[in-house]
């Protein structure tokens, strides 16, 4: 697997721009959100309205919700009609913060997990405009962009993916972006269909700090991910050639126990996709 590493320039806001961004968090277990207009403008490029559902802010058309609720091996999801809007779904494990507008995902250590994995998630998952389930091919080019802090995490918690849609029987991410409780962040490149990750670490961010990431396909290809302005590419395996994929974020937490109020809270002040 080739790497080729990219430095782009990390750009930052000026005072003035700063001077209109909303008030940041308070509580003093999150750091207040870095001064740049990401931070508190929504994924339309306004800002984020602290008084309205995550649909009021967000263009969540795209997206459906799962939840770590449920019946076992079977989580409760929400659908992309009712998230949408300011008057859309939320509740205690997707929701606005009301602080700063941030779209705020809650995953506890203890929940409702699908049938091939441990751990509880609150994570959207892409779908297509207008109905149905994402399912695009690795030729084009394909962009998850955000910006996001995470508020807390007990171990280690995945904030974005690429995951394998039809075309076989795997249930693998093609990738998977982690950040850790040490404020690590690490890129996780699944080495086939039949399992098998490596970590590559990609940056640091202290907990409660905003930061931004790309997750990108170009090519048909090549992986590249970017972390606040650094970017790396790695080799897509033929393996996955034959699979469609689609785009995950929130709080895919890496970690299980009893608790139910251990886990991690990841809040989104952007979240786009495209696709070309």
């Amino acid at each position: 697997m080739r790497m080729r590493p990219l430095l782009t320039a990390l750009a930052t806001a000026t005072a003035a721009t700063a001077a209109l961004a909303l008030a940041a968090p308070a509580a003093p277990a999150a750091p207040s959100v870095q001064d740049d207009t990401k931070s508190t403008t929504s994924t339309n490029g306004v800002f984020a309205d602290p008084n309205v559902a995550p649909g009021g802010n967000f263009d969540l058309a795209v997206w459906q919700l799962q939840e770590p609720v449920g019946s076992p091996g079977s989580p409760t999801t929400i659908s992309s009609d009712r998230l949408q809007g300011k008057n859309g779904f939320q509740d205690q494990y997707f929701y606005t913060d009301t602080r700063d507008g941030a779209m705020t995902f809650w995953a506890p250590e203890k929940g409702v997990t699908t049938p091939n994995s441990n751990y509880a998630r609150s994570e959207l998952r892409e779908m297509k405009r207008g109905g149905g389930a994402a399912d695009w091919s690795l030729s084009g080019s394909h962009k998850l962009s955000a910006t996001l802090r995470v508020v807390s995490v007990t171990k280690n918690v995945a904030v974005g993916q690429i995951h394998l849609g039809s075309g076989g029987s795997s249930t693998k991410p093609l990738v998977e972006l982690y950040y850790r409780s040490n404020g690590d962040i690490v890129v996780g490149t699944e080495n086939s269909p039949d399992g098998g990750q490596t970590l590559h670490p990609v940056g640091n961010v202290p907990v409660g700090k905003t930061w931004t990431y790309t997750i990108a396909v170009s090519g048909g290809d090549t992986l590249d991910i970017t972390v606040n302005g650094s970017t790396t590419h790695y080799d897509i395996p033929s393996s996955f050639f034959k699979y469609k994929q689609y785009f995950k974020a929130g709080s895919y937490n890496q970690s299980s126990s009893d608790s139910t109020t251990k886990g991690a809270k990841v809040g989104f002040y952007g979240l786009t996709v495209s696709h070309s």
